[in-house]
Formats: structure tokens, sequence, C-alpha cells
């Protein structure tokens, strides 16, 4: 067998072969039939840098690494990115409190060379395309185990008292009141400086319990945790004040920024408690002091993507038993589905062993009322498209493009339609641009645009989101060559922070090329 590597193969055949390798997936009848794609859905994927996917490189070759994935992802239509910022008390950000990240240039406290802030970077490359960009921050990881040096800024290296040890990590201590306080100041900063949509945190609350070891923060609960006789009570307390206050200060910089929580799958297994999932795994409840369930229903996230990263059948984490666990008992907020591309692709359907999961896992969250939405796990691994899951999005799940789940908890009132809609012919191309409407407030500003198409005569349905060109921050927008029938309906809509949609400004056109 004759071995290519991949970035030797010019992009039309890279294409070609993509196409090609689909159309065989199809003719094979290892997929489902063609999926009804929704006009309202989180489509996220999770960037992660610990990985090290940029570790030291140079800085147009991480740039260029990441317009490649972004335009990719964008292709098979996701629609929103959680961007990896704050692994362990760093920043992949310019930040006036913590150091450089290492999992960005090698060596942590060290500016990029040449310099480039990468959320600001990241946030103008996500609008570009239309996409929402959520910064993901590690709370409590003060160090992971690959780090053997500190910066001199880093407040395990400035406040060592505020962070205990534990299986090679530093851990910013929940049981210290201070260190909430500490967490919150470093959000704000970020939330009041960037023009994020969202701020994400993922499941590392207490640190993953590791055979052996004991977390050593018996004098903090003596010392703060007057009225707990448990000292796992005193831990979720901890964590749920961390939680309360994080939405607090989250929502009084900027209140339409969304705050997402991304738990570990298993909330509590069914031995531990009458109410608890038909598993036998780790327990975000018990192991983690993570009672995500009082969250959503006390309203301090807005929504919620547990790491279902299990295949169908796992004999203790069932994906399709978790699926409908989360379903049943999270509905109070959005509800999004962490998925592992790689363990979803790697294992066949039980009911069908021609297929891999990824068709039957669509199915069970498209029968689950609360689900909304999926996040992948993780972008690199879309894009690389194994077992074709990322050509599977771009032909089938996520063909036409979705706006974001409403959040009427944060507001349900949608701003005023577009106005003055000019169509403008230069060198054979069409562009279509138009006036913002009047906007007071957050609430009623215009933030996007939906740009739907019909033909002169087809009936006007603006639920059917095959009809939508696109979704933009902008105000001008080159329309796609269409052919088929010269004469046209475009209708613009307005969308706010939290995408409430306006009612359309209509622009009958007549397209001649």
């Amino acid at each position: 067998m004759i071995s290519i590597k991949n970035n030797s193969i010019p992009t039309i055949l890279k294409n070609t072969i993509k196409h090609f390798s689909f159309i065989l997936l199809l003719t094979f009848s290892t997929i489902t039939a063609i999926a009804i794609p929704h006009k309202r859905e989180f489509r996220g994927a999770w960037i992660q840098c610990v990985n090290g996917q940029f570790q030291g490189l140079p800085t147009e070759k991480i740039q260029k690494t990441l317009i490649y994935q972004l335009d990719e992802l964008q292709k098979d239509g996701v629609n929103a990115i959680i961007f990896q910022v704050r692994p362990e008390c760093d920043a992949l950000y310019n930040s006036p409190f913590e150091p450089w990240s290492r999992y960005l240039t090698g060596k942590q406290g060290v500016p990029p060379s040449p310099y480039w802030d990468p959320l600001q970077w990241m946030i103008e490359e996500c609008h570009r395309r239309g996409m929402e960009l959520h910064a993901w921050i590690n709370p409590y990881r003060a160090k992971t185990k690959g780090t053997n040096k500190l910066a001199y800024n880093h407040i395990a290296t400035k406040s060592p008292e505020h962070v205990f040890a534990y299986d090679g990590q530093y851990i910013l201590n929940p049981g210290i009141p201070s260190n909430r306080d500490y967490i919150c100041k470093i959000v704000n900063d970020i939330v009041t400086r960037y023009d994020i949509d969202g701020l994400h945190i993922d499941d590392y609350f207490y640190p993953y319990p590791v055979k052996g070891q004991k977390i050593p923060d018996w004098r903090e609960y003596q010392q703060f945790g007057k009225g707990f006789t448990n000292i796992g009570d005193w831990r979720r307390n901890n964590v749920n004040l961390f939680i309360k206050q994080l939405s607090n200060t989250i929502h009084t910089a900027k209140p339409w920024v969304k705050f997402g929580v991304s738990p570990f799958g298993i909330y509590r297994n069914a031995r531990t408690t009458s109410n608890g999932s038909k598993t036998r795994g780790l327990q975000n409840y018990d192991d983690l002091y993570a009672d995500v369930i009082k969250w959503i229903n006390e309203g301090w996230v807005d929504y919620c993507v547990p790491q279902i990263y299990w295949q169908i059948g796992h004999p203790t984490a069932d994906y399709k038993e978790l699926v409908k666990w989360w379903n049943n008992y999270a509905g109070n907020r959005p509800l999004y589905i962490g998925e592992d591309i790689e363990r979803t692709v790697k294992y066949a359907d039980p009911k069908n062993p021609l297929s891999h999961q990824q068709p039957a896992k669509w199915l069970l969250k498209d029968q689950a009322k609360n689900v909304k939405g999926t996040v992948l796990w993780y972008a690199k691994m879309a894009v690389d498209n194994p077992g074709n899951y990322g050509l599977k999005l771009r032909y089938d799940y996520w063909s036409t493009p979705a706006l974001q789940p409403l959040m009427p908890f944060i507001d349900n009132k949608a701003p005023r339609k577009p106005k003055k809609i000019k169509i403008t012919h230069i060198d054979n191309e069409y562009y279509i641009s138009w006036k913002a409407p009047k906007g007071k407030g957050w609430k009623d500003k215009a933030n996007k645009y939906v740009i739907y198409c019909f033909d002169k005569n087809e009936t006007i349905n603006l639920e059917d989101p095959s009809h939508i060109l696109a979704i933009t921050y902008n105000t001008t927008y080159k329309l796609p060559t269409l052919k088929s029938n010269p004469k046209k309906v475009i209708i613009i809509t307005a969308l706010d922070r939290m995408e409430n949609e306006s009612v359309g400004k209509k622009k009958k056109i007549t397209l001649r090329y």
C-alpha cells in the first residue's frame, strides 16, 4: 500500500476524496435517511489547548491551524466555538492578573512573539463566520501534571497557601472563600474587556478521586465549616457558593453573556439515590462535589453540556440511558449533549452492525425534547473526519444554518426589523445591504441578521431553515449564484444578543447573470 501524507495531497484532491468517501458511505447504506435540520440548535465544538496542538508554535502557524479548523467547522454547520483560554490559572489572552500560558508559548509567563491575543483574535474570526465564541476556563485547576515551572506572577507562586497539591496537580482550594473572589475577578476581567458570547467551565471542581490520596482540606473545614456535620456537604456548598457568585459576576458585567457548564456525564447512580441513572460510574454529586441539578433548577447556569462520551451499550455508563436521564432531570435550562467523536465512530450501532453510532445517537437526541444541541469533543477530530462524522454533519444533520436556542429567562423581546434593503450588481456579482434597526439598550439592539431566500411564487415559511442563506453579524452580504429562478424574494430579520428574531423585511429582486 502506498502511503501519502495528508499535507502532500492538493486541496482539490482532498475535497474529491472526502466527497467520494461520503458517497460510498451512502451507497453501502451505513447511515440512516437524511435528517430534518432544526432551525434553532446549539452546534458547538470544543477547541482545547492542553493537548499541546499550539504549544510553542509560531503565531502564524497557530493562526493558520485555527483558520483551517474554523473554515471546516463552518462548512460542517458549527455555530459556536468553546475556546480554552485558562487551563491552569494562566491565560491565552492578555491578562493583567495571570501569566501567559505555556500551552501557547511553550513557557509560562512568556508572551507570544510576534505578539497576538488569541482570545480577541478568535472572537473576531468566529464572528466573521457568524459563530458564537464562548471563553472556556478551568476555574480551580492551578497546575497540570506536565507543568514543571510556574511564572513569578502565578497564583501558586504568589500565594501558595491558596492551593493544595493532589495527584501531581495544584488545585485552588474551593474551601477558602477568597479563592471564589479571585476566580470571579479573573472572569469579570474577561467578560468586561472581551466581546464574548459565553463563559464556559468544564468538569474540574474538586479533583477527580485517586486511590490512596485524600483531599488536604481538613484545616479549612475546621475553620470555615461551621454548621456542617459532613465534610462532603461542606465541599458541595463551597462549589454551590462559587457557581452562584460566578453567575452573578458574569450577568452583572454583561447580562447577555451566557454562563455554561459542562459536567461529568453521570450526576448520581441509581444505587446511590432513587432518582439516579442506571449507571455505575463516578458521580458529580458524591465524588466531585458538584450539585449540577441544583445549579440548573436555581437558574445559576444558562446552559448545561453533560459530557456523555460513552457509547450506546457501555456496561457502566450507557449513552442511551444517560441522554434520557439528563433529558428528564435537566430541562430547566437549555440542554446540549457533549459528544465524543472518536468513540462514536469506533463502536457499531447495536441495532445496525454495518453502521457506527452517529445515526443512532442523533436519533436519541432528536427524541429527547429537552435536548437543544450538541457540542463536539473535539474540534480537530471533527475536522479530521473519522468515519465521515464531519461530512455527515455537513451534508445531513447540520446541512442548513441554525439560530441559537432561545433563552427567555434572560430576554424574550425581539428587536425591530432591518430597514432599507438595497441590491448592488458589481462585476456579475450581487450584493445585498441593509440598515440596522434602532434600539435603545442591549435587549433592543440588533446583533446579527438572518438572510432568507425564496423563489418569487414560493410560500414564505421562515421556520424552514433550508431557505436560510446566511446568519451574519454584518449588514452587507454577497449573494451566492442563484440561477435556477432569476426572480427571488429576499427576507432579512434581525437577531438581538439572545437571538430573539424580528419580523422580516422583504425585498423582491431579479438576478441577471
